[in-house]
């Protein structure tokens, strides 16, 4: 295990190492304790990702600056491991998973929480893509005809399928003139953690990535389904509590693309994975009327204390 981490700066100072076995990610994540009282989180990954690798940890740079958002920072990136191996090394946030906190709070505090999640988000989204940037109405519709071919071809039907493909055929057009941010990639419950002070922490950038600022609603059905109040808070905090209708059309598109693509992707983990995201999948259909309305059910216009 030393020889993976010594040629690591740092690693001296270094008094305890614990693997995390939390995520889909390949990166071998590790919990470090340092002999000042530090807390750290160390991703390793082979060196035939070096260069992707090095992008997230550039593009996670760039959040830097941006104060009063708890988030794990960027601290190191190399090679290790007698050149095996690429690591990148961050703040470690102490608090629990918010998956676990959130349902054990009451409703003022999950809204509230949800709130933070999106002034954290609309911060992020502050950092503009790179010029050469291909449009968003190409890429992504790329990306939904791969989508629809993939889930076409995986042999795993559910039921209000052709709705969901149907809804997003004909919202298509919303993608033209988007414009295009910084992504988290992966922004849910999953990827969050509540200090012991009941502040919201936000991990796990390693899906980071540029595009519309809005596709980042596509997972917020994580939030929905353990808590409608934390995922409208979301959405207030975001918007200041002025939320467009043409945010709602473009969520529901993005929700029903991913929705199409987690059920072929779902495959690789086998057959539990698979049910739970078809079972996903018609939670979503149920939110949203099998598509023929385009606010999800689970959404709360107004919440006061």
């Amino acid at each position: 295990m030393n020889q993976i981490f010594s040629e690591i700066p740092g690693f001296s100072t270094w008094s305890n190492v614990e693997e995390v076995h939390k995520g889909w990610s390949s990166d071998k994540k590790y919990y470090i304790q340092t002999t000042d009282g530090r807390d750290l989180l160390l991703r390793i990954a082979d060196m035939v990702h070096y260069d992707k690798k090095k992008r997230e940890f550039e593009a996670v740079k760039k959040l830097d600056h941006i104060e009063n958002i708890l988030m794990s920072r960027p601290l190191n990136f190399g090679i290790c491991n007698n050149g095996q191996s690429v690591y990148s090394l961050f703040t470690w946030i102490k608090g629990e998973d918010a998956e676990k906190v959130i349902p054990t709070l009451n409703a003022a505090q999950q809204y509230q929480l949800g709130v933070q999640a999106g002034v954290i988000l609309r911060k992020m989204h502050e950092i503009p893509a790179g010029q050469d940037q291909a449009p968003w109405a190409e890429y992504y519709n790329a990306k939904i005809n791969r989508y629809i071919t993939n889930y076409k071809a995986c042999g795993i039907p559910f039921e209000g399928a052709d709705q969901t493909i149907s809804f997003i055929e004909q919202h298509r057009y919303l993608l033209e003139n988007r414009p295009q941010t910084f992504q988290h990639g992966d922004y849910h419950v999953g990827n969050m953690v509540v200090t012991p002070s009941g502040e919201l922490g936000i991990i796990d950038f390693n899906r980071l990535d540029y595009g519309d600022p809005w596709e980042e609603f596509n997972r917020i059905t994580w939030c929905a389904g353990l808590s409608p109040l934390f995922a409208s808070g979301r959405i207030h905090g975001y918007f200041n509590n002025i939320v467009p209708d043409l945010f709602f059309r473009l969520m529901a598109l993005y929700i029903a693309s991913n929705q199409l693509s987690s059920i072929q992707w779902a495959i690789q983990f086998g057959k539990k994975e698979v049910d739970d995201m078809v079972h996903r999948a018609e939670e979503v259909l149920e939110a949203y009327d099998n598509f023929q309305i385009y606010i999800p059910k689970w959404y709360l216009s107004s919440y006061r204390e």
